[in-house]
């Protein structure tokens, strides 16, 4: 359980490291080429969640963050402690440490600093939490529907 706790705070704090690099350096000059074609490091507050919905409407969003951070750490305590949920317990780390990358920024700014931009096809500008969510929840999804088995239950013969 520490080593989890200890992880996402790493995780946090790298979020919150690149961000306040991004504040620094990109603010001042909005956007900066980092491969041609390819991405760019484009300075966005985002004042919304995913592709800018629910903006501006931070209280509606730190709420909902705040009741997936808690349905997500009672799901991660409840997880069984054998090695089939390891890797399920990782995601939640990813998915924790993005939300709560993500919430420090709406509580301490009032919006949440972006800054990778494709620039190869239309997508939003995103940040290091957002990919801790993404990779997260794609891992999740993964394991809920292809790997972890439910050991089948004994009927009860009356």
């Amino acid at each position: 359980m520490w080593i989890a706790v200890i992880v996402a705070v790493l995780l946090v704090g790298l979020d919150q490291v690149t961000k306040y690099l991004a504040l620094m350096q990109l603010k001042p000059v909005g956007s900066v080429t980092f491969v041609e074609g390819f991405m760019d490091f484009t300075f966005v507050e985002n004042r919304g969640v995913a592709f800018g919905m629910f903006s501006g409407q931070k209280w509606f969003i730190l709420l909902l963050t705040g009741i997936i951070v808690a349905v997500m750490i009672y799901y991660f305590v409840r997880l069984p402690h054998s090695r089939q949920y390891q890797w399920v317990r990782g995601a939640i780390v990813l998915v924790l440490a993005g939300a709560v990358g993500n919430m420090i920024d709406r509580i301490f700014r009032g919006y949440v600093v972006d800054f990778f931009e494709f620039t190869f096809f239309d997508w939003p500008v995103f940040n290091v939490a957002d990919i801790y969510v993404v990779v997260g929840v794609i891992l999740l999804a993964i394991l809920i529907l292809f790997v972890i088995k439910e050991e089948p239950k004994e009927k009860k013969e009356d």
